[in-house]
């Protein structure tokens, strides 16, 4: 819904204002680009524009797989892809004093939604759609069945989460396990016929709780701590640099994160495994002087070699 949202912005807030008189078969690069120059100059930010130049760029692709084109104006007019910004992300003891902060000063839903969030890895949206129906507390697993999106900051929205490959079970930790447990408890001695139903972090209606209010949250509860930055999707990446410093393989990684493939995942978090990529070369250097010790002890000696008769 988010991305729906972002793209007929910049339809009706851009391109249709730009282009919208100019007959399809008229449009020109030239158009395209001095538009652009136009937008730069106004100090429109390098990663709007090219988001809106590549909508642009894939409708008008759609034309030309239509035959209403022969070729596309827009194609050689989207910019680079700005470099997006290295996320930031806690350190194991900085994860853990916030988690402390939050079991000691607050030990309220939120506490444990942050031991959901950095226990599994899982995304923001993942968690706070998260229903008791999808939570096997016996098997210790959950089941990724929907994500909570808020469009422009407003009407909130289930739907199916980000990628077929995000539709998974999630194994549970004990730490997690004390958190679900913490919850269910309270949820069962709040119902009047002590059932589990709804959703697992929710208002005392039962209501979904606000993207925006769960990171006003984290960010308040952050700055008690001075601690840096950052926010609710940070926390997915934390889990996940977490593992990498642990030595857990990126095979392994990957299929925790729930990525479509691994290419995503080292794409992401390529740049942490310089230290791995370091054992790797060792450990081959020691594979291979091993090879060769195993090798020169293996050649036969010579007669000069033989012990002397007495």
């Amino acid at each position: 819904m988010n991305t729906y949202a972002g793209y007929k912005a910049y339809v009706d807030r851009d391109l249709v204002p730009a282009f919208g008189r100019c007959r399809l078969l008229d449009l020109r690069p030239k158009q395209i680009e001095d538009w652009m120059a136009a937008q730069r100059r106004a100090g429109r930010g390098r990663v709007t524009l090219y988001r809106v130049v590549s909508t642009l760029r894939n409708a008008l692709n759609h034309a030309v797989r239509s035959w209403r084109l022969k070729f596309n104006p827009a194609e050689h007019c989207v910019p680079t892809k700005p470099r997006a910004d290295e996320r930031i992300c806690w350190t194991p003891k900085e994860a853990a004093a916030f988690l402390r902060h939050n079991a000691e000063q607050y030990a309220d839903q939120l506490a444990d939604l942050f031991e959901v969030l950095l226990g599994t890895g899982m995304r923001r949206g993942e968690v706070l759609a998260l229903h008791w129906s999808d939570v096997h507390l016996m098997d210790r697993k959950l089941f990724v069945r929907w994500t909570l999106s808020a469009v422009d900051n407003g009407d909130l929205h289930f739907n199916q989460p980000k990628t077929e490959a995000s539709r998974a079970w999630i194994s549970l930790s004990p730490r997690v396990m004390t958190a679900l447990h913490r919850q269910a408890a309270l949820q069962m001695a709040a119902h009047p016929d002590g059932r589990l139903e709804g959703l697992v972090f929710a208002h005392a209606d039962g209501s979904p709780l606000r993207p925006q209010w769960v990171l006003d949250q984290l960010r308040k509860r952050t700055a008690e701590l001075c601690l840096p930055r950052i926010g609710l999707h940070d926390l997915r990446h934390t889990a996940a640099s977490i593992m990498i410093a642990e030595g857990i393989p990126i095979a392994i990684v990957s299929k925790t994160l729930r990525h479509a493939t691994l290419a995503t995942t080292i794409n992401f978090y390529g740049h942490l495994f310089k230290d791995s990529a370091d054992q790797a070369v060792n450990a081959l250097a020691r594979a291979l002087d091993q090879a060769q010790t195993d090798r020169l002890r293996a050649i036969p000696r010579g007669d000069d070699d033989l012990p002397l008769a007495a």
